[in-house]
Formats: structure tokens, sequence, C-alpha cells
């Protein structure tokens, strides 16, 4: 069936056209299936949300649907025009460089197909104010002041230092002005400090209240091993009061940022940070920086998807990238 047309009413009050273009909501994708089920009961929730166009969910890695699968549906659907958007916190090589080598080889499949690619959640005054209404929930259960309490920020990690300076600042900004003893920084994975080396700075803190903030999407079997970490330090610290909130989950709060990036990508408007993208510099140390002005993302976001990068990631040698790019203190 081709694209149905729906009538949509515009701010001034007026109607016009609009041609339904399906929504490709790619996952980060989880071998968990607490996490798996929770992406696609997210997107499930999304288009009851928002019933407007269909919402195919699909998968970047580690489970099914793939990417490839999702696009076909959307084919299969009758569409050649859809809006892609990765449900990612940050910018990393993921929606930099593998979610668009993906829509790429989509693009190759099916040479008529039109996708206009979304940007990352990022960092959003929506997502600042659902943690704080969190943190001032969780103050509510306990007799310690925020005077006595650290935040220990638990972030992903990347080889991607763009990503990794982003957990920093949400932190910073989580902390600045709210009262609390102190934050630290740390990751489950992929880079440092790790969360054991989290948990140790935070002893040196004298708090009497530690908690800690998974600053994940969903559950999954990393943020389930913050979890238990977290309860595995309470019981070696048992002078400390640990409190470990949840991730995101389903909250009203995402949909509103979801919709937002998937308006700007139909728009043309997605926006990225393109001077801090190591496969910019990385590009630009093979051809010289006057390419690097075109380096293969095009962050204009049309989006063509045309990529000039390098054959291999350059920082996929993680021993090499740790001992070079990031020093823990």
């Amino acid at each position: 069936m081709p694209p149905v047309i729906r009538l949509r009413c515009t701010g001034m009050g007026l109607f016009m056209h609009d041609t339904v273009h399906p929504l490709l909501l790619i996952g980060h994708g989880t071998r968990d299936a607490d996490g798996r089920e929770t992406f696609l009961e997210f997107a499930a929730a999304y288009q009851h949300f928002d019933p407007a166009r269909p919402v195919v969910p699909c998968f970047l890695e580690l489970t099914a649907p793939s990417i490839q699968a999702g696009v076909d549906r959307c084919i299969e659907l009758g569409y050649r025009d859809l809006t892609a958007v990765p449900l990612l916190l940050f910018a990393a090589r993921h929606n930099k460089f593998d979610v668009t080598n993906e829509l790429d080889r989509a693009r190759e499949r099916h040479p008529d197909l039109v996708v206009h690619y979304g940007g990352h959640l990022g960092i959003t005054a929506g997502l600042i104010e659902l943690w704080q209404e969190r943190l001032a929930r969780l103050d509510e259960h306990s007799d310690i002041p925020r005077s006595e309490t650290l935040l220990l920020f638990v972030g992903r990690g990347s080889s991607d230092p763009d990503a990794n300076g982003d957990a920093c600042k949400m932190a910073r900004l989580l902390w600045e002005g709210s009262g609390y003893l102190g934050v630290e920084v740390c990751f489950i994975g992929i880079t440092h400090p790790r969360l054991e080396q989290g948990f140790e700075r935070a002893w040196t803190w004298g708090a009497k209240r530690v908690v800690v903030l998974p600053y994940f999407l969903f559950t999954g079997l990393l943020v389930k091993r913050i979890q238990e970490t977290a309860a595995l330090q309470q019981t070696l610290h048992p002078q400390v009061a640990v409190q470990a909130l949840d991730e995101i989950g389903l909250d009203p709060v995402l949909f509103e940022l979801l919709r937002r990036r998937e308006q700007e990508a139909r728009e043309q408007r997605v926006a990225m940070n393109c001077e801090m993208c190591k496969f910019r510099r990385a590009v630009s140390a093979v051809h010289g920086s006057g390419h690097a002005r075109n380096h293969g993302h095009s962050h204009s976001h049309g989006h063509d998807h045309n990529h000039d990068h390098p054959p291999a990631d350059p920082y996929a040698d993680l021993s090499a990238y740790h001992g070079l790019a990031w020093q823990a203190p």
C-alpha cells in the first residue's frame, strides 16, 4: 500500500496535507531479555503517544530485529521515505559511524530509499529536570541531608571522548547548585574510571550517604551489574547509606524528546558537534584540514550518508586508546 495522507493542524489553526513517513526507532541492543523487551515496550508506548505514523523498532547489535530488517519492514509497508532516529543518550561511535553505515547499506539495497537521520537525545533541560525530580523524591526517604550526600554518576562508557565528556557535563549540571556534597563520575565499561574506582573515590569524601545514578535509558546486563555492585558496597560499608536510583525507563519526558528529534530530522535541523568529532579529526589527519570540512557525517543532516571515513576506526584498539587519549586521575 502507498503511504496514506493525513490532515494535521498547524500552530495557526490551518490544515494541510502531510505524507506519512514511518519512524525507524533504533535501539542499541542487548543480550538481556528484560532490556530488549523494555525497548520494544517503549516503542509501543511511543506509538500510542503519537499514532500519526508507524513506529518500527529495531536494534543496532546483539539482538533482533536488525536495522536492515527494520528498513525492510518499512519497505514491506509500502514506504520509500522514512525517518531514522537512534535512541541513544550521547553522540559516540554508534550514531556517528555504526548506525549511519547500516543506513548506507540499506540505501545500497534499496536505491530509491530516502532516509532522514535524527540526532541522539543529548543533554536537555527535560532530562536534567527528570533526574532532579527523582533525586528530590529519593530525599523524601532519607534523613541524611544533601550536604552529607555524594552523587555517584555512572555512565555507559565509550571509546569516543566526546560522549564521555558529555557524561561528565551532565553529571556536573545535575550537581551544580543542588546542595550535594559532591559528585563523582565513573563508567561501567569501555573507559575509565570504572565503577569500582568510582566507589573507591566516593569513600574518600567521608559522606554519610552515596546516591548511585545509573545514566541509562533502559535496564540490561550493565544496569543490573550497577545495582548489584551498589548492594555489595552497602554490605561492605554499612556505616554509609548507599541508595541506587533506577534507569530512566518509560518516562513521558523521553516521548516528548524523541518527538522533537523526529521532527528535527524531517525538517533537516539536526545539529551535531563536528568540531570535537573523532572521525572528523581522523579524516583530517589522513586527508588534510580542507577535506575535514566535508568529513563524511553530513552533519547538516539532509541526510546523505555519503561517508568518507577511513577504512578502520583509528580508536578501535582500546588498549592504545586508553594509553594515549584517556588518563583517569
